[in-house]
């Protein structure tokens, strides 16, 4: 797995990089065809038409591949038949066949090849690529796609490059270090998959040019206070100017120090230690060394 630069011909060549995409299988492979569907774009509107999402839209034309969140085929042995490239997330994916003659996609993590064999289930091995509950995997290993409830399929840590860790391990409960700082409790019996996820150089990667970005589909993001005063709270003035009020959003809403969670959430009792602390925590250890 590395980054790719190419000479700087262009400026949109000269501050760009890509992936050179080593750890696929094969570069010019098709993904397989009973496991895609159609993939509908809404360029950030609602069912009404109305932009709830600012910034969106075009893009290029993608397909959805099922991936196999749940990996509940529990004593089914799979080999890995490829390491494919997903357009619809930044991690890798890989096509497993199993023994009863179903194909599946699942996350791919790092050191998964063509060849390799996976398992699911209480009894399999916990080896990279294999899925067990948290109850059998050891403390102290990496995991991935870690389920919130027992059958609903992996929510957590499946972005390209991350890890959870399993640290501790009490009763009903286990308690996981997600990649933000946070620990939180999960149930013994909700899933994970062993392994850090491969694509470790993916946050390395520079776009270059703002046509990479369109492609991707997201639309420029104008600063408020750089628009008509008819189209923003913030904009208008002689020249240039700081908005002369707090950041707020088109129709007004405050954009600073409001809350980011829903505080009725069930599963926020069950954080033991929250991402902002541990980042407000190293900050203030630094400033006193």
């Amino acid at each position: 797995m590395g980054v790719k630069t190419y000479r700087n011909v262009t400026a949109g060549r000269r501050f760009s990089s890509v992936n050179d995409f080593s750890e696929l299988t094969d570069k010019r492979r098709r993904p397989t065809k009973s496991l895609l569907r159609p993939l509908h774009k809404t360029g950030g509107r609602n069912n009404q038409g109305f932009t709830t999402s600012r910034f969106r839209g075009g893009g290029h034309k993608r397909l959805y591949r099922l991936i196999d969140f749940r990996r509940d085929k529990d004593g089914v042995e799979g080999v890995v038949e490829a390491v494919e490239y997903d357009p619809n997330r930044s991690a890798f994916i890989a096509l497993v066949n199993y023994s009863d003659g179903e194909k599946r996609y699942i996350l791919a993590p790092n050191g998964l090849k063509a060849g390799d064999k996976v398992e699911s289930g209480a009894e399999a091995e916990p080896k990279a690529g294999n899925c067990l509950p948290l109850l059998k995997i050891p403390v102290g290993m990496d995991i991935h796609n870690v389920e919130m409830r027992a059958g609903q399929g992996g929510k957590l840590v499946r972005t390209a490059g991350t890890s959870a860790r399993l640290v501790a391990r009490e009763g009903d409960w286990a308690t996981v270090v997600l990649p933000s700082g946070e620990m939180r409790q999960v149930r013994v019996e909700c899933r994970a998959t062993i392994g850090q996820l491969g694509n470790l150089d993916h946050q390395n990667i520079r776009w270059g040019k703002a046509g990479r970005t369109r492609h991707r589909g997201r639309r420029p993001h104008v600063r408020g206070v750089a628009q008509n005063p008819v189209a923003h709270p913030l904009g208008g003035g002689e020249g240039r100017s700081g908005g002369g009020r707090h950041p707020c959003s088109p129709t007004g809403k405050l954009a600073k120090g409001g809350r980011t969670r829903n505080p009725r959430k069930n599963s926020n009792r069950r954080i033991l230690r929250r991402r902002v602390s541990v980042r407000y925590g190293e900050v203030k250890l630094k400033r006193k060394r």
